[in-house]
């Protein structure tokens, strides 16, 4: 019986010590309530801490870097051209004991970051134009395409004087003081996406399609100049191999024909009377068929071969 009362207070002595202690994690950092009152000061070193069961409590914060996604919406910039802004942060508790008496927990740290950076960040947008917020310095785009020499006569990008970089480094100036009465360290801040608003959306898609018209124009009126200078080259070519094919064939030709003369001359030579004879022939039988009818001369020269085969019959 003894026994058994023995053992019941040691066992409370053991509930108490088990209750009383918490050990504080290397990623962690703690602060002890009593009835929602912080008691003592945080405890941001890792080990083996004691407390009073069942009326102390401890409340643990996270030290690694914590999210914070901003709320995309839409934002005029200086030059009047409305987009949509998608930011995002991480920022870390570096101040437990005030951080829980301020905003008690991460939803809570999470609406003032809202408040805060949402405000900031439109600030800064409005402040600048749209090219300031897009681009980080006046660094040469590359241009691969041809015909972007076009586009920039239409819409030239402008000059960047301060850049997104320092808008961003603007963003965290501002809203880090306004943090810091919270035990909240802003570490970045940075513009996760940007988009035109739908209205621009359109303005910007249409006249992206008559830049590309234009240089599809472009490229069509030099294909076509090109291909005339071809057709135009190619028509001076084959004038000039005509040409020169006549050339040669009348040399040819004229030496043909003065070969061909030389050995009629020749032949020819040989027998005056003969060629004279064979070239009446040919006249003979052109101009003479059973169709036609002559009236000559027995004086004429034209029938001399005629008179000369009469005689030569009448001797024999």
């Amino acid at each position: 019986m003894k026994s058994k009362m023995l053992i019941i207070p040691i066992a409370v002595i053991l509930f108490a010590v088990y209750t009383a202690a918490y050990i504080v994690d290397e990623t962690e950092q703690v602060v002890i309530t009593q009835f929602g009152e912080a008691i003592g000061d945080a405890k941001t070193e890792p080990g083996l801490y004691f407390k009073i069961p069942m009326i102390q409590h401890v409340n643990r914060f996270p030290k690694t870097l914590l999210e914070w996604d901003g709320d995309p919406g839409q934002v005029p910039t200086l030059d009047k051209t409305f987009i949509y802004v998608d930011t995002f942060g991480r920022w870390k508790i570096v101040d437990p004991l005030k951080f829980f008496e301020t905003v008690s927990n991460e939803t809570g740290a999470l609406g003032r970051l809202d408040d805060i950076l949402d405000a900031a960040v439109r600030n800064f947008i409005t402040s600048f134009p749209l090219i300031e917020t897009v681009r980080m310095t006046n660094r040469q785009l590359d241009k691969s395409e041809e015909g972007v020499d076009v586009v920039e006569e239409i819409s030239p990008m402008g000059e960047v004087n301060l850049g997104r970089r320092q808008i961003i480094k603007g963003v965290l100036e501002q809203a880090q003081p306004k943090l810091e009465e919270f035990g909240i360290h802003l570490v970045d801040v940075k513009i996760k996406r940007l988009n035109y608003v739908e209205e621009v959306q359109r303005t910007v898609y249409a006249r992206m399609i008559a830049e590309r018209k234009q240089i599809a124009e472009k490229f069509r009126s030099e294909g076509q100049g090109e291909a005339r200078k071809i057709e135009g080259n190619r028509e001076k070519d084959l004038k000039e191999i005509t040409s020169e094919a006549y050339r040669t064939a009348q040399e040819i030709k004229g030496k043909a024909d003065a070969e061909s003369t030389r050995i009629y001359a020749a032949a020819y030579s040989k027998d005056p009377e003969f060629y004279s004879f064979l070239n009446t022939l040919d006249i003979y039988r052109q101009s003479m068929d059973k169709d036609s009818s002559l009236v000559l001369s027995t004086d004429s020269d034209f029938l001399k071969y005629f008179k000369g085969y009469k005689g030569k019959m009448a001797v024999e």
